[in-house]
């Protein structure tokens, strides 16, 4: 296996912290994706490539129908989930994980005085989808399984005073959410790379600390994927927190992957979507 490159900043864990963040990459760490004391290997198979925080959906990579959240509630029956949250409609459902991140990252909006969000979409099942798509057509809506709100990973945000690009939660957002696990799905200056257009409502979970690397560097989720193969694997460090960030290439026959092994470290792993798998460990204290 290929050596392990370093990647340090300095943001935060379950929120971030303002701090300005470090860049190194390429650093080599010996022995970083070989089986060293305190890893194992767990084998990963090819259905795990379309499952996880990471997975990219857009145009060319469909869900997986497997994949999609069996946690799905409709919020109008759980307002607790989301309180002081307006809904466009009683309708809208959403994945309970991704409810209970957005409502920690809007009371921390509450708590600088921006408090006016809504909910305007959220997830879409297949059929939903297929309808949405026969009706307002491809300039508007994508094909069932090739939409983000089939992953259960999105919700379209809005606000009660204004359009988001010139409302208050708006800018909030732009600024805050990496630190909270979202990032702006489809800014205005990477049409080219996720081909849909500007949507200032549209925000996706991808985690800590993806979302302050993608914040960071400028980054959609496809150019992002295309980094962290690339790199291979890179070292993150938050505060007192690291962590480390590594892509494996999954052929069809699986692969095995190297993972924490009891006591020594926390990890989530995650497919892309596309060829590999990324995992992400949290180190114990040193």
């Amino acid at each position: 296996m290929a050596a392990m490159l370093l990647f340090l900043f300095i943001a935060g864990c379950e929120s971030a912290s303002d701090a300005a963040g470090t860049i190194e990459a390429n650093a080599a760490e010996a022995g970083a994706r070989t089986l060293g004391v305190g890893y194992a290997a767990v084998r990963v198979s090819p259905s795990q490539v379309h499952e996880g925080n990471l997975i990219l959906v857009n145009r060319k990579y469909p869900i997986e129908e497997s994949a999609m959240p069996n946690d799905i509630v409709k919020l109008a029956g759980h307002m607790e989930r989301i309180p002081g949250i307006g809904l466009l409609d009683g309708s809208i459902r959403l994945s309970e994980s991704l409810a209970v991140k957005f409502a920690a990252m809007t009371k921390a909006a509450e708590a600088d005085g921006v408090h006016h969000f809504m909910i305007n979409s959220g997830f879409r099942d297949m059929d939903e989808q297929r309808e949405l798509y026969a009706e307002k057509g491809g300039s508007y809506a994508l094909p069932a399984g090739y939409s983000e709100h089939n992953a259960g990973l999105s919700l379209d945000i809005g606000s009660s005073l204004a359009a988001m690009e010139n409302a208050p939660e708006g800018r909030w957002l732009q600024d805050n959410a990496w630190k909270y696990g979202f990032v702006l799905r489809y800014p205005k200056d990477k049409t080219d790379v996720t081909g849909i257009e500007y949507e200032p409502w549209h925000f996706r979970y991808v985690g800590l600390p993806h979302s302050f690397v993608m914040k960071n560097k400028n980054m959609v989720l496809e150019e992002y994927l295309d980094y962290l193969k690339k790199e291979r694997s890179i070292r993150v460090t938050i505060g007192d927190d690291v962590y480390t960030i590594t892509h494996y290439p999954v052929p069809e026959e699986g692969a095995d992957v190297a993972v924490p092994a009891s006591g020594s470290g926390e990890y989530e792993l995650s497919g892309d979507n596309r060829d590999g798998v990324i995992v992400t460990v949290k180190l114990p204290p040193a």
